[in-house]
């Protein structure tokens, strides 16, 4: 089945009890304004804007350590999954709406759905 996907962005996964410092920080360090703060079954979240391309760049609170890793959008997620699985990755978890998947390197990635296609960079057909 054809779709498409492109890199959306960044997310900052942060093990932090105090959100609000960690965004200010990454707000701060790179430049980005904070955007949206909000919470989502239980995790705090804060969008950062302003960002090269209109790339998603987000500050997550997470329970597992800290960590940067990248999000794939895409308009179908059961292709985009089943593409990446044949260049080697592998389905880690189905998390409240994306997968969590492993690259045969071993780096975190996350395959979601497509916010907004008429934004960004034009996204690769497959």
């Amino acid at each position: 089945m054809a779709h498409r996907s492109r890199l959306a962005g960044f997310i900052i996964d942060c093990n932090s009890d105090d959100h609000a410092a960690a965004a200010d920080f990454w707000s701060q360090a790179l430049g980005f304004e904070k955007e949206q703060h909000y919470v989502e079954e239980g995790a705090e979240y804060t969008n950062l804007t302003g960002t090269p391309s209109d790339l998603q760049v987000e500050v997550q609170q997470v329970s597992h350590e800290s960590r940067v890793h990248l999000d794939i959008e895409t308009d179908d997620q059961d292709a985009e999954v089943a593409r990446l699985e044949a260049l080697g990755a592998k389905r880690i978890a189905w998390v409240k709406r994306w997968w969590v998947m492993e690259a045969p390197t071993g780096q975190r990635f996350c395959v979601v759905k497509m916010r907004h296609p008429e934004k960004g960079a034009k996204p690769n057909d497959w």
